[in-house]
């Protein structure tokens, strides 16, 4: 009834969110408290709730229950499908309050705007110390420290350290013309097209 009614007589102490069951409240007190009593007894990672271990037990087991109807691509989630759903749609919710741009999830944001409107550079790299806006970029630079190169050429043996690097070889030396890589070239490479 309590549905019906829209009555939540359980509240928070903390930060005052109201339940309707107390079961519920107990669940999210799990929160404040930092209790997580449900274990993964293949990688010992805990959580607050059961549904959230059932959920992390699909990375060990592979299964993915949540399947596009559009292009068939499986998720372990339903919210990753959700997210995923936004490719075909074209929505993108979550819009810069810096500039025009829109992104189909909230992580995407939060990385442009450090990106492009931050200049704090927190992530270094672990080998020269130089500073990066995400971690990405740090992963990136951290191939001029070693010998991987792990963009492969699939027409023949050579192998590139960036992929950006293995498109331009595809265009020039395969003379490859795949809307998916001419579409990421960068604009010098295209008019050379």
């Amino acid at each position: 009834m309590r549905v019906h009614t829209g009555e939540k007589p359980y509240k928070c102490n903390v930060c005052q969110k109201a339940f309707r069951h107390a079961a519920s409240l107990t669940k999210h007190m799990r929160v404040h408290t930092g209790e997580k009593p449900y274990e993964c007894q293949v990688c010992q990672k805990a959580f607050s709730v059961s549904g959230s271990l059932n959920i992390h037990m699909r990375i060990h087991t592979g299964d993915r229950p949540y399947i596009c109807h559009v292009c068939k691509k499986a998720f372990s989630d339903s919210g990753s499908l959700n997210i995923h759903m936004r490719i075909h749609t074209g929505d993108k919710p979550y819009k810069c309050s810096l500039c025009d741009k829109s992104f189909r999830n909230s992580g995407n944001l939060q990385s442009h705007k450090r990106s492009v409107h931050s200049k704090r550079k927190p992530y270094y790299c672990p080998f020269c110390g130089k500073l990066f806006k995400t971690p990405e970029d740090v992963k990136q630079h951290a191939r001029v420290h070693s010998d991987a190169k792990p963009y492969s050429c699939r027409h023949c043996s050579e192998s590139f350290r960036y992929q950006y690097t293995l498109k331009s070889y595809l265009l020039k030396s395969h003379n490859e013309r795949n809307l998916f890589y001419v579409s990421h070239l960068s604009e010098e490479i295209q008019s050379q097209i």
